[in-house]
């Protein structure tokens, strides 16, 4: 039997990501960010992000409408294991505090080797290659964790998306029962 003093320091020694990973990186505007691996004491701050997205945005990253983020979708977003699902996020100081501006992430879905990721950016930092930055740490992670492909299902109408996949060398394609959805696929071989 564990316990659980001895699986902190099994996934301690697990986690590949560097505890002090990090990245200070100036967007188009020259405003500067914080991007670093989404932790546990990141769990409000996502919270208050996903609220304050405006409810076209919720609904292109969620591929629906909902009125409020509940506890069991905070528990999926915040299940992280810095291998097979990983998140980074976007942070700048505002009013003294520390504020989430967007977040990439991806999970592996079934399939030898595949992930599949979300990008989602506030709407008021959209349009300044903050999704670049966060699309290409969240690259990063992919290969160095052995993904082979990476994927995104979005609403076919999600143009910023399709824009940024394409930047990131995305190819993209229409599923086989239709064009309401859209899926991009990265070769992460290249």
């Amino acid at each position: 039997m564990t316990t659980g003093l001895s699986t902190a320091v099994e996934l301690a020694t697990f986690c590949p990501v560097d505890a002090d990973e990090h990245w200070i990186e100036p967007l188009n505007d020259g405003t500067h960010v914080l991007i670093r691996p989404l932790q546990e004491e990141d769990r409000e701050r996502e919270f208050q992000f996903i609220k304050h997205l405006s409810a076209g945005s919720r609904r292109l990253r969620f591929l629906g409408t909902f009125s409020e983020a509940d506890a069991p979708l905070m528990d999926r977003m915040m299940d992280l294991d810095y291998e097979n699902r990983m998140a980074y996020v976007a942070l700048v100081h505002r009013d003294g505090q520390l504020l989430e501006i967007g977040v990439s992430r991806y999970a592996s879905t079934p399939g030898a080797g595949r992930c599949e990721c979300a990008i989602t950016v506030a709407d008021e930092w959209q349009r300044r290659g903050l999704g670049t930055l966060l699309g290409g740490h969240l690259i990063d992670a992919a290969r160095r964790n052995g993904f082979k492909t990476m994927t995104s299902t979005d609403l076919a109408s999600n143009y910023g998306m399709h824009c940024l996949a394409r930047n990131l060398g995305f190819t993209s394609r229409y599923p086989s029962d239709g064009y309401s959805e859209i899926i991009h696929e990265l070769d992460l071989g290249k």
